[in-house]
């Protein structure tokens, strides 16, 4: 099946519904460098639809209702800069969720919630790695410890817990 999708946009697309998008598109702008393509209100005065472009994605946003449920999302962005990009997240009023940290896979990167209850991966790739050698990186103690404390800062701020667990990546049987 051929996916088509409208000029400018991906087939697939992130939906974030918060309850203050007009906020959602300030901070997304302000952190990360978004180009806001749509913001409009509807009767009530929430804001029905939404758009807003990062890279090569436009992710779409709208007001929630007051008895739906809260639905954070879980965004991953690439940046140029993940340690510049969490900096201006955090100076837009987003927590870190986790440090920033260089992976086994070659990314570089850390998580920040926004002010909204939504977690961002910020990531920026700073090496080609292959699949092989990625997995022997993983047997290092750098990249061990990063993948636990990412593992477990993410469990900690999605369960509410203290501190959260983790489980080692399993390779693939080839």
């Amino acid at each position: 099946m051929k996916h088509t999708a409208p000029e400018g946009y991906t087939s697939v697309a992130p939906w974030v519904v918060t309850d203050d998008t007009g906020a959602l598109l300030d901070f997304v702008a302000g952190a990360f460098g978004g180009e806001e393509l749509a913001r409009v209100p509807v009767e009530d005065g929430t804001i029905g639809h939404g758009e807003i472009r990062l890279g090569d994605t436009v992710v779409l946003a709208f007001d929630r209702r007051p008895d739906w449920p809260v639905m954070p999302s879980l965004l991953r962005i690439y940046v140029p800069d993940a340690d510049a990009a969490m900096a201006a997240a955090v100076a837009h009023g987003a927590q870190v969720i986790t440090e920033v940290s260089d992976s086994a896979w070659g990314d570089r990167g850390g998580r920040v919630r926004d002010p909204f209850g939504n977690i961002w991966w910020v990531m920026s790739r700073v090496e080609e790695v292959a699949p092989d050698t990625a997995w022997q990186r993983m047997l290092e103690p750098q990249y061990a410890e990063s993948m636990r404390t990412a593992q477990e800062t993410l469990d900690a701020a999605l369960s509410g817990r203290e501190s959260g667990i983790s489980s080692a990546p399993l390779r693939p049987a080839d």
